[in-house]
């Protein structure tokens, strides 16, 4: 194979369902693969270029680090040519431990730390010990965590019982359990005494007091054990560690213990005397709470000769506002960020480095983002570019596919008809093409024609929670809604936790994960295998276990799983396609009989769609028609739940609700992971079930679904602080006229002219 030193060349590519394809990827340009969902976009970019650099890095450590790191199987393709270091910046949840925030995880908090240890008074240390993760800075109550477990007395203690009644009410403390006699045998109490009756004193016994023998003990008590109130016990047993009771009673714990803000630090982190150390009357606890923007208003105040640690301090913060993330504050955890949000904290850490070279991978970057916030990432990428780096984005937003310098456009449709290059070049090129992409890039936006008429509402008042601002809110019944705003503005807060406090009755469909294991299939979820198994165990008059990889119809060797895992102790698990059953997951036996030609493992190979040729029955058919009519017509019977994107989960869910009437549903963002022209059939969904007479709340940025909505309610003006007021309510086409106010109509205007 001839090398081009300026091209990633990529020879025989076969991932999934990619078509031994060649292509050639310019180094230090911008490049978006697109394409229609399961077209191959990912099998390509993640499956086999990310896959094979991290892959190749990874051989460089020792096996014992290799075992620590994310493994990656070795991609199905020739070769690949040129292929410099890649840093995959992807939309999974940067999780951590209550340890972790904004600040932390960017290194701006070791700034701020360094700025007070040097400019703040009383001077009380070096930097260190304004970290609350260090035992010198840390709040002795709170371990700095800035919260503490409290015991609700009124759910642990029913005082209307005595001991002997059960008025201790969690597991282990009652009647005949072996904490319940550790109070019943103190000889402290009358243990038939309703708790109401106690004595002050007996009731702080009880609860509180610890370290003393009880002088008039039964015989019952152990003769060398000091007595231990109820609460320091819990604390103890359940609170202070994570130990296997801790585990055990997870649910009972979940039940008598709320979370509150430490009473010493005020949730601050931080010990008392660092608190004391100020600039200009703010501690470093009341700067991490501030808003990125306001932060740095606060340091911008700040008078000094050597400002150095200030400039870097604005610099960062400002990296943050670059990228839509200005209403976070340094003290977020980092658990509670979004898969969107998470990916630009991410993004914002490779813009402090000073590597060269390097590729940088995406996962679409608009996701989670206004078209105003999505202005801001297309400078990002493009610094990314000008730094002398490789930038490879999947993407479907057409603002993003339009500042690529090449295009990859996969197709021509998906699962087995896709996985195919139908484009590459530049926009011009893609604008002249005959592909789906270049149909619906060029394809004129419209207004809904005929909007639905409210009749009916529900009532929200006064919602304050979060950055909301005291707001009333009306959301009409029976039509389709469109929540919108800019990122952080208060959407998600309004709708999925105040409205469904409101309504508990409402439906969340939404792209987490389903409940199962890696044996839970497309067929399994659906209802379907069972009835497929019915009609195989009837025709070949056998039993109907056999077509089962669970039971009897198991492969002996993998036991149904179609993969053996090799546990390699200090190197990679080594991941196989089992060799009796080549991966079909049942046994010589199972596989003989037929239905219509094909055995149990053929039919778990067909794609949804091909299924709705192939069977007759009609449930089956019921299930296999509302799948497709969501869009994914293109996944096999036996595509296992764990391997699905959160998008083609929230449309597994959406298909099993296309009957019904008279229900509320919401969805937060179902764009995510869609191609254009996804986006027009999801659109004809969300009509189909109001049309069914159900209420659909859709909270999303998209403009293409806004300008589809019967009613808008626009939240804003800004994020954050900035936020959480209602900019506008009623349709979309009086929405465009208020484009001075809000930036939703703005935008929407500028759509509907293209």
């Amino acid at each position: 194979m001839k090398s081009f030193k300026n091209n990633i060349e990529i020879v025989g590519a076969r991932e999934k369902n990619l078509k031994s394809i060649d292509i050639s990827i310019p180094k230090g340009k911008i490049t978006v693969v697109t394409g229609v969902s399961g077209s191959g976009k990912s099998a390509l970019v993640f499956d086999t270029i990310a896959a094979e650099s991290q892959l190749q890095l990874n051989k460089t450590y020792s096996s014992f680090i290799r075992h620590r790191l994310p493994h990656y199987g070795e991609p199905e393709v020739d070769a690949i040519e040129n292929l410099s270091v890649a840093i995959i910046i992807d939309q999974k949840r940067i999780g951590g431990n209550a340890r972790s925030t904004v600040g932390t995880i960017t290194d701006i908090y070791s700034l701020l730390r360094l700025l007070f240890s040097r400019r703040g008074k009383p001077f009380v240390g070096y930097s260190k010990v304004f970290s609350f993760n260090n035992p010198e800075g840390m709040c002795p109550k709170c371990d700095g965590l800035g919260i503490i477990n409290k015991i609700d007395i009124e759910r642990l203690i029913d005082q209307q019982k005595s001991l002997n009644e059960g008025a201790i009410k969690f597991p282990t403390f009652r009647p005949g359990q072996f904490r319940w006699k550790r109070y019943v045998s103190t000889g402290l109490f009358d243990n038939d005494k309703k708790i109401k009756d106690y004595t002050e004193e007996e009731w702080d016994t009880l609860l509180y007091k610890k370290g003393f023998k009880p002088p008039n003990p039964t015989d019952e008590w152990p003769p060398t054990s000091e007595y231990e109130g109820i609460i320091p016990r819990i604390e103890r047993s359940f609170l202070k560690k994570e130990t296997k009771s801790a585990k055990t009673y997870k649910d009972a714990i979940n039940y008598v213990v709320t979370e509150g803000i430490c009473p010493l630090c005020n949730g601050g982190r931080l010990n008392q005397e660092v608190l004391e150390c100020k600039i200009n009357d703010k501690n470093i606890a009341d700067c991490s709470k501030m808003q990125v923007n306001n932060l740095i208003d606060f340091i911008s105040t700040i008078n000094s000769s050597s400002d150095t640690v200030e400039k870097a301090l604005i610099e960062r913060l400002e990296d943050l506002i670059s990228i839509g993330l200005g209403y976070l504050s340094l003290d977020r955890d980092t658990s509670s960020l979004s898969g969107g949000e998470s990916q630009r904290i991410k993004m914002v850490r490779q813009l402090g480095s000073s590597l060269t070279d390097i590729t940088y991978i995406l996962d679409e970057p608009s996701i989670g983002l206004h078209p105003h916030d999505i202005c801001r990432i297309k400078d990002f990428l493009k610094k990314l570019r000008d730094k002398g780096n490789t930038v490879i984005i999947v993407e479907h937003d057409p603002d993003i596919i339009k500042i690529a310098d090449y295009i990859i456009d996969m197709g021509p449709e998906a699962g087995t008809k896709g996985g195919r290059v139908v484009y590459e070049g530049d926009l011009k090129g893609l604008e002249e093409a005959d592909t789906l992409t270049a149909k619906f890039l060029n394809q004129s936006s419209a207004l809904k024609e005929k909007v639905r008429k409210p009749g009916a509402w529900f009532n929200i008042k006064n919602a304050s929670l979060h950055n909301l601002k005291d707001i009333n809110v009306k959301i009409p019944k029976k039509v389709m809604i469109v929540v919108t705003g800019v990122a952080g503005s208060g959407k998600s807060t309004l709708i999925n936790q105040v409205f469904t406090r409101y309504f508990p009755e409402t439906i969340v469909i939404d792209q987490k994960g389903i409940q199962g294991t890696k044996r839970s299939n497309i067929a399994t979820y659906s209802g379907i295998l069972d009835i497929i198994r019915k009609l195989f165990a009837d025709k070949n008059n056998v039993s109907i276990s056999l077509f089962s990889f669970n039971s009897e119809g198991a492969c002996p060797e993998c036991n149904g799983l179609g993969k053996i895992y090799t546990d390699m102790a200090f190197m990679d698990t080594v991941t196989s396609v089992c060799e009796a059953c080549q991966g079909d997951r049942f046994n010589d036996e199972a596989i003989q009989y037929k239905y219509q030609g094909k055995n149990i493992a053929e039919v778990l190979k067909m794609t949804v769609d091909e299924a709705i040729v192939f069977f007759s029955h009609e449930k089956i058919l019921s299930s296999l028609k509302a799948l497709s009519d969501v869009g994914i017509g293109y996944i096999t019977l036996g595509q296992t739940l764990d391997t699905l994107s959160g998008g083609e989960l929230q449309r597994v869910k959406l298909a099993t609700e296309l009957e019904n009437s008279g229900n509320i549903y919401v969805l937060d963002e179902p764009t995510t992971g869609l191609h254009m022209s996804d986006i027009e059939q999801l659109n004809h969904i969300f009509n189909r079930l109001v049309d069914q007479g159900n209420t659909v709340i859709v909270i999303e940025h998209n403009l293409d679904i806004i300008s589809k909505a019967d009613w808008i309610i626009d939240l804003g003006p800004g994020a954050g602080e900035e936020g959480g007021r209602v900019i506008f309510e009623g349709c979309p086409r009086e929405i465009i006229k208020n484009g001075e106010s809000s930036f939703t109509g703005k935008y929407l205007r500028e759509y509907i002219k293209t």
